[in-house]
């Protein structure tokens, strides 16, 4: 009996220390590709990395590409004279612009940023709170390379007492 719950005792202390290494190895897995990567000056973890991910392909993916990668021939004017939906993966311009313009431009439209120019790109505000807006734009980032995170970064750095 004795021996039978010194066995018990260690498989239980094993098999705890076992879940504690795996919890900690997953944390560190996902948690180093989002080390330094902000969203309007606050960090971006995982959890808002995955609701990103969710409210991305509810609300934008159906014409920003559910990989990112934004509509056909983006870069030419359609009939009506309005640009097709860019993508938001490295290929397109969204790593140009400053954290703030994008939280506008998703919240308010383009023409919010850019008085005057027309966009099928609606504004969010009242179907998307401002955290799901900054939880798509941390999605969005962090699937930047580092080249583009570190411009990105500089560009709101460079804008931040501006607005």
């Amino acid at each position: 009996m004795k021996r039978a719950m010194m066995i018990g005792s260690a498989v239980l202390v094993l098999g705890a220390a076992a879940l504690a290494t795996l919890a900690q190895t997953g944390r560190d897995d996902a948690e180093p590709a989002l080390a330094g990567l902000t969203i309007l000056g606050d960090p971006v973890t995982a959890a808002m990395v995955e609701t990103g991910a969710e409210v991305y392909a509810e609300s934008c993916a159906s014409c920003h590409g559910a990989k990112l990668e934004g509509q056909p021939d983006w870069r030419r004017r359609n009939e009506d004279g309005r640009m097709p939906a860019p993508p938001h993966d490295d290929n397109g311009h969204t790593w140009h612009h400053a954290d703030r313009d994008l939280f506008t431009i998703t919240k308010r439209g383009v023409g919010a940023v850019v008085p005057g120019y027309e966009s099928d790109m609606p504004g969010f505000e009242g179907s998307l709170s401002d955290e799901e807006i900054a939880a798509v734009l941390a999605y969005i980032k962090s699937n930047w390379s580092e080249r583009e995170r570190g411009f990105q970064a500089k560009v709101t750095a460079g804008t931040e007492g501006e607005k």
